[in-house]
């Protein structure tokens, strides 16, 4: 692939401009993905809501995110990139401070899904513009640098924003994020260039609406599953049959629509195609151990705020480390970046799995560093063996498809990691509860209760809040599990790729 009239027609100037641009718009934007979960509690104390209540600010954010990213090709051929990405800024700037200034749950809600929708186009035409920027022969140094942003961003907003939650108040983690989207705003007025005049681009409607409800009725049972008890719930069920019905329509409507919502002949690009499954199975494996590590370390393990938030710092270091790597495996074949990537996921999984609540701060520092580098070894080539072929025309359009697909990953996967450490916890609690009885002849040992004691009231409550805190490690056990067997099977499946093409080659 020859490089792009756009990239050549800049300056190395400009071209480093633009990376800071928009790579200081798309991290703005990354760090309040999951800044609202280290929030929740202080919220919900505000707003006097409920548990189910406040944690639609989280769902509804998602939702307009997902709804959102799809439609960024039709807004670059509606508005243009420059349009689509100052005005995207702006008002995901002015919905961030509104969600701090909100003092209602129907206001933190609403601002919450303006913010969602707003900065959804940021990531996918961030990249879009990057890679039509620079010549290929730098796209392995620019994706490094873009990934980076995209993996530290979500580790930096609840680190950042717990703190001063616990110093002043949740606000001011809304509040921080103003004056760097002002500035982002700023860059990006004076820096994107102006785009050439286009033809006027119609929405196809029904694509559109049928794509969302299918989206939004996904994340709505991913979100909403675990607490209403999946398909125990009505609603859950209810939603799960709309979702298929519009997801049907959507497929029968796309492919027969000479201009449909979302372009499916993409697909037809093999090395698109597996980048759009790889991407799934990367969002799946990337924000999972930033989920779950803190509420481990939290409830059952003792470990302040702090220190939980300097152990996912050490994440972002190691990510630091992996992209650097990356710049200079950039020239090899990029399916040996993608094994070494998930290998190395591998290992952390096994790593995580040989825990207990005994474990040290060093050690899960450690553990962090490696899934960093694992990230970042991994993200570049995913991105060079993806869009080499796709038609730069499609990029806007291809590129959100790729993110949406990373988002409904990790939503995907998360939900079924938290089901499994609920169902591991009382499961296991019912089991351990059995041999714990007076007839229980080992028990009666002078070695086997140690300080432990039954024949008390208190004794039997501090018993039973051990048993607890072991049956919940079994189940982040069996997620971690879960982790590692992904990151194996995906492993398999670029070893399968690379054998089929040979088998065409020859």
């Amino acid at each position: 692939m020859s490089d792009s009239e756009f990239a050549l027609s800049l300056r190395p100037a400009q071209r480093w401009t633009i990376m800071g641009a928009v790579i200081l718009a798309s991290t703005l934007y990354s760090t309040t993905l999951l800044i609202a979960s280290t929030l929740l509690p202080q919220m919900q104390g505000t707003m006097a809501a409920t548990a189910d209540e406040i944690a639609w600010a989280m769902t509804f954010n998602i939702l307009a995110t997902a709804v959102v990213t799809p439609m960024t090709g039709w807004f670059v051929g509606r508005f243009g990139r420059r349009g689509v990405m100052m005005g995207s800024m702006l008002g995901f700037t002015i919905a961030t401070w509104m969600c701090g200034a909100s003092d209602s749950l129907f206001a933190l809600v609403f601002w919450r899904i303006v913010q969602g929708g707003m900065g959804a186009p940021l990531v996918p035409l961030s990249n879009a513009i990057l890679l039509d920027s620079f010549p290929v022969s730098q796209r392995g140094m620019v994706s490094s640098v873009f990934g980076m942003a995209v993996v530290i961003g979500p580790v930096i907003g609840p680190t950042l924003g717990g703190f001063l939650a616990q110093e002043y108040s949740w606000r001011y983690a809304f509040y921080m994020l103003v004056p760097v989207g002002a500035a982002a705003y700023g860059a990006l007025h004076l820096i994107l260039p102006k785009d050439p005049p286009a033809a006027r681009v119609r929405l196809d409607w029904t694509g559109f609406l049928t794509f969302a409800v299918a989206i939004s009725g996904v994340q709505l049972v991913l979100s909403r599953g675990q607490r209403l008890d999946w398909y125990e719930s009505q609603e859950i069920t209810v939603e799960t049959a709309i979702a298929a019905v519009a997801f049907f329509m959507f497929l029968a409507h796309s492919l027969t629509a000479a201009r449909p919502f979302l372009n499916l002949k993409m697909l037809l690009d093999p090395n698109y195609a597996l980048g759009l499954v790889l991407v799934t199975i990367y969002g799946m494996l990337n924000f999972t151990p930033v989920v779950l590590l803190p509420s481990l370390l939290q409830q059952y393990a003792g470990f302040p705020d702090q220190i939980i938030g300097e152990i996912l710092g050490a994440r972002g270091a190691g990510a630091t480390i992996g992209f650097f790597l990356a710049m200079f495996a950039g020239r090899t074949d990029p399916r040996v970046g993608m094994v070494i990537g998930f290998s190395l996921q591998v290992v952390s999984g096994l790593w995580l799995m040989s825990l207990d609540l005994n474990v040290d701060m060093m050690t899960l520092a450690l553990n962090s560093v490696l899934q960093g580098i694992a990230v970042g070894i991994f993200w570049v080539p995913l991105t060079l063996a993806t869009f080499p072929t796709l038609d730069t025309r499609l990029m806007p359009e291809g590129m959100a498809l790729f993110h949406l697909m990373r988002n409904i990953g990790s939503s995907f996967f998360i939900s079924v990691c938290v089901a499994e450490i609920v169902r591991a916890q009382g499961s296991n609690y019912s089991r351990l509860t059995e041999v714990l009885t007076p007839y229980n002849k080992t028990l009666s040992l002078p070695w086997a209760m140690g300080a432990w004691t039954m024949d008390t009231q208190s004794g039997l409550a501090q018993l039973s809040k051990e048993i607890n805190r072991q049956a919940a490690m079994i189940g982040y056990v069996n997620a971690f599990g879960f982790y590692t067997a992904t990151s194996a099977g995906a492993i398999l499946l670029i070893v399968m790729a690379k054998r089929r093409q040979r088998t065409l080659a020859a």
